[in-house]
């Protein structure tokens, strides 16, 4: 028989709008002890937390570390995996679970765990931004504007986002954008910008609905402005994996890419708000994360 598989899980209390106390004992009733060892459940208690702990795991050679939590928290784990034998899996618990959702993992808790405990492992890309590592989407337009916006808030959750997504828009203005993408270099005018690693930004938001986290390279969504009247159509298109037949969109595929803008400021990744310069290094990275589901 060989030997059990080790494997930690990393809760963040405060992600999304789910209470989290009774996850330790879900976990524990639900592991096959046949095949993983006793878990290691653990909880973070400041931000930058769950990467440090999915380090430590990493170097005590755990076959699987699991991200419960949102994307934040997905984001903080799987940058302490990189480079590392140790797999990244997830129990969804955010506000547009991204990743989780592109992978195929279960939103509901008892369902993700038992996905987690007969799964494999699987080779998956991420994304460097100006040093920064993204798994999902990173860009800047006005999905970046709304995550500073929704940032400032206490409130966390889809309903929270949506209003301001329909309170923002009409006081929004597109800016100009250069982008330097296999040689060639395309100006334009843009409402969002998006670097997308998988299809989605969450909540089965496609930007990218071709998008592979395998692949090798990025999908670059360019989303030029359009009137109000469009916005029930594109609503429709973003989550009916169709928003590639707009003529609003343009798309196109690189492993690397530079974008350049007047102004220093909005940009987000996976969906949390940062601030970046006026000149942005985008590329993607094979073969060094895996994983489990």
């Amino acid at each position: 028989m060989s030997a059990r598989k080790k494997i930690a899980f990393i809760i963040n209390p405060i992600s999304g709008t789910s209470k989290k106390k009774d996850l330790p004992d879900l976990i524990k009733s639900k592991m096959d002890l046949e095949i993983w060892e006793q878990p290691d459940i653990v909880f973070t208690e400041h931000q930058g937390h769950a990467s440090e702990l999915a380090k430590k795991f990493a170097e005590q050679s755990y076959d699987v570390v699991v991200a419960c939590g949102g994307d934040g928290t997905v984001n903080e784990v799987a940058s302490g995996l990189i480079g590392s034998n140790t797999s990244l899996s997830i129990v969804p618990y955010g506000s547009g679970n991204g990743l989780a959702r592109h992978w195929g993992f279960s939103l509901k808790p008892k369902k993700a765990i038992e996905q987690i405990c007969c799964g494999t492992r699987h080779p998956m890309d991420y994304g460097i931004v100006n040093g920064l590592k993204f798994f999902c989407t990173c860009g800047t337009g006005f999905d970046a504007h709304v995550s500073h916006v929704y940032a400032k808030d206490g409130h966390r959750g889809f309903i929270t986002y949506l209003k301001y997504i329909l309170s923002e828009y009409r006081t929004y203005t597109p800016n100009d954008y250069q982008l330097e993408v296999n040689g060639e270099v395309i100006n334009r005018k843009a409402f969002v910008i998006t670097f997308a690693n998988a299809s989605q930004y969450g909540n089965d938001g496609f930007i990218a609905p071709h998008a592979s986290t395998q692949d090798g390279v990025m999908d670059i969504c360019v989303m030029d402005s359009f009137p109000v009247t469009s916005v029930p159509v594109l609503a429709w298109q973003l989550l009916k994996k169709k928003l590639d037949r707009s003529s609003y969109t343009h798309y196109y595929r690189a492993s690397e890419v530079t974008l350049k803008r007047t102004f220093e400021g909005e940009f987000h990744v996976d969906g949390e708000a940062v601030e970046m310069g006026k000149e942005i290094n985008v590329k993607i990275i094979s073969n060094q994360l895996h994983i489990w589901i």
